[in-house]
């Protein structure tokens, strides 16, 4: 199995995950208001977790590893991007999974792009090269960061239950 294969195989244990979390929050009592709730003022609620997933993967497969291309959505990815402030719009369960499939398999398309000798390789685009994160580094960095977005809406939403009481 090579790299790109753990990663890919990474990449869908961590959506498997993320998209139980979403399964769950079909079957509560509000889905949209879950979706919506914060942790405080402030705190991202669920949904801009989940689309920041998608919006990073986005970027992924365009701007960030195919230097020239830009994202299909630029303002979702200006909403959901990094460092971008929540706001009180809150996508529904089947924008999310719209966007979280479709990013994904625009960034799985463009993982296959590239083979093991370029694992070394360094992006020209400059929040990659900041940071000198290599390919193989993204690799890593992917799923990861997915799981750690994914922890955090899960936390919410344990929160968010717990704030109605029981049932």
């Amino acid at each position: 199995m090579n790299r790109f294969e753990v990663a890919r195989q990474a990449l869908a244990w961590a959506r498997s995950r993320t998209n139980g979390l979403l399964d769950k929050i079909a079957q509560s009592a509000d889905p949209q208001a879950a979706l919506g709730w914060r942790p405080g003022p402030g705190r991202a609620h669920i949904a801009w977790q989940l689309m920041h997933v998608a919006v990073t993967d986005e970027l992924f497969a365009t701007e960030l590893l195919v230097p020239g291309t830009t994202a299909r959505n630029p303002d979702v990815v200006a909403r959901y991007r990094g460092g971008s402030t929540p706001d009180d719009q809150v996508p529904t369960l089947a924008e999310l999974r719209t966007e979280l499939e479709t990013s994904r398999e625009r960034l799985i398309a463009t993982l296959a792009t590239f083979d093991e000798s370029q694992l070394g390789w360094i992006s020209p685009a400059p929040a990659l090269t900041q940071r000198g994160l290599t390919l193989n580094d993204v690799l890593t960095l992917l799923p990861w960061h997915e799981g750690h977005h994914q922890g955090q809406a899960h936390l919410t939403f344990n929160l968010f239950v717990a704030s109605r009481g029981p049932a």
